[in-house]
């Protein structure tokens, strides 16, 4: 039997009934579909976001190279390197190289060509990783460099030689050996920057300011700038921070100060939110650094260098800090450094041991090289104080 309107009784007459005769049924049925593709919809957006992260995933991952051939020679000479003494506490030996220059960089100093180290700084964090100390290596300080494997697949004899033959003589591994052999630190890790990927990350993240007590013309390094501060891009940067003689007094040790100060702002730069939560700068940012990376197989990874950086992220600037390693002009040459003794030792100790290590406001370089804690004879030897600077200093102050 039916009704009325021609339903038969007994049976469901479903949400479209009676609707028909006046179109209803018609803008429900439309309803339901379009909520259904809207669903469908966002469920691809979501899917093809997620593939999105993990192609950019993949491609920063594999910007990375690993040095297996460096990892290799270190094990090789396992037994005769530094043990490390506090868990938790790492040292990583940071190389800036001439190897891939990039077109017009011999413009801001003398490129060999051969592959040199321009730049070493170790940088210790704590094991309570509640700070981190960046020591510049001066590049021409005299050390012994050993025996090291050469890319000929020949080996080099020790030799007593500036500090940044060894990177050129044996790569990564106769750097790292030659600096453990001079500290008695043991080198966690290590990663060579080149000088294009270093220009690409200050661009990423719209350049860095800086502070100049005096205008700069320096017509080799293509630098024209005013007094005050100043924003370099990647390309003014590079110049600034390898620029030697047309800067400052004309001295490495300047030199370094004047890096350590550029590193300061640039972490100050890259700790802030408009980078850290800006997706626009940060990629940008992670592609070139990784890009200028060549690391041991232990930091060669994105989740490699995210267990390393996890832990500093909640360091405050004012505990990051950058020092030149006490040194002083060779006896018989002017143009190559020593370590100044007691107060290099001293500082070795500190990080050896994971000890803190103070540093005061820096003073000008003629004076910077040695330590003000040197009492008399019978005097207890304090802790002794280091020229330096922090990331959360302003230069122009």
């Amino acid at each position: 039997m039916t009704d009325a309107a021609g339903t038969p009784r007994g049976s469901d007459p479903g949400p479209d009934a009676g609707a028909s005769a006046t179109g209803d049924g018609l803008i429900c049925r439309r309803r339901r579909r379009w909520t259904k593709r809207a669903v469908l919809g966002l469920a691809a957006l979501v899917l093809l976001g997620a593939g999105g992260g993990w192609l950019a995933y993949t491609r920063l991952d594999g910007n990375i190279t690993a040095d297996e051939a460096a990892a290799a020679e270190l094990a090789r000479y396992e037994r005769e390197r530094p043990s490390a003494l506090v868990r938790g506490a790492q040292n990583i030996l940071l190389i800036g190289s001439d190897t891939r220059s990039g077109d017009g960089n011999g413009a801001y100093g003398r490129d060999t060509g051969t592959g040199r180290s321009d730049t070493a700084i170790l940088l210790h964090l704590g094991a309570d990783r509640h700070s981190a100390t960046a020591v510049s290596l001066p590049r021409d300080l005299m050390v012994d460099v050993p025996s090291c494997l050469r890319p000929d697949g020949g080996r080099s004899a020790p030799v007593f030689a500036m500090l940044n033959s060894a990177f050129e003589t044996g790569g990564s591994a106769c750097a790292v050996r030659t600096v453990e052999k001079l500290t008695g630190i043991r080198v966690d890790h290590y990663a060579v920057v080149d000088f294009s990927g270093f220009k690409e990350m200050v661009d990423a993240v719209d350049g860095v300011e800086v502070c100049l007590r005096e205008p700069v013309d320096d017509r080799a390094a293509g630098l024209r700038l005013p007094a005050g501060r100043v924003t370099l891009g990647g390309e003014q940067a590079l110049g600034y921070v390898r620029a030697r003689k047309s800067l400052g007094d004309g001295s490495d040790t300047d030199r370094m100060e004047r890096q350590q100060l550029f590193l300061g702002a640039l972490v100050d730069k890259v700790r802030s939110n408009d980078v850290l939560l800006n997706p626009v700068k940060l990629y940008p940012l992670l592609d070139a650094a990784t890009s200028a990376l060549t690391t041991d197989p232990g930091l060669a990874s994105l989740r490699g260098l995210y267990q390393l950086v996890r832990g500093l992220r909640n360091i405050p600037t004012e505990h990051v800090q950058f020092l030149t390693v006490p040194r002083e002009s060779y006896p018989s040459d002017a143009n190559r450094d020593q370590l100044v003794e007691p107060e290099a030792g001293k500082l070795f100790e500190q990080l050896r041991s994971d000890a803190p290590v103070t540093i005061t406001r820096r003073i000008p370089s003629e004076s910077a090289t040695k330590s003000g804690n040197s009492g008399g004879k019978n005097a207890p030897s304090p802790a002794p104080t280091f020229p330096g600077n922090t990331a959360a200093e302003d230069p122009c102050e």
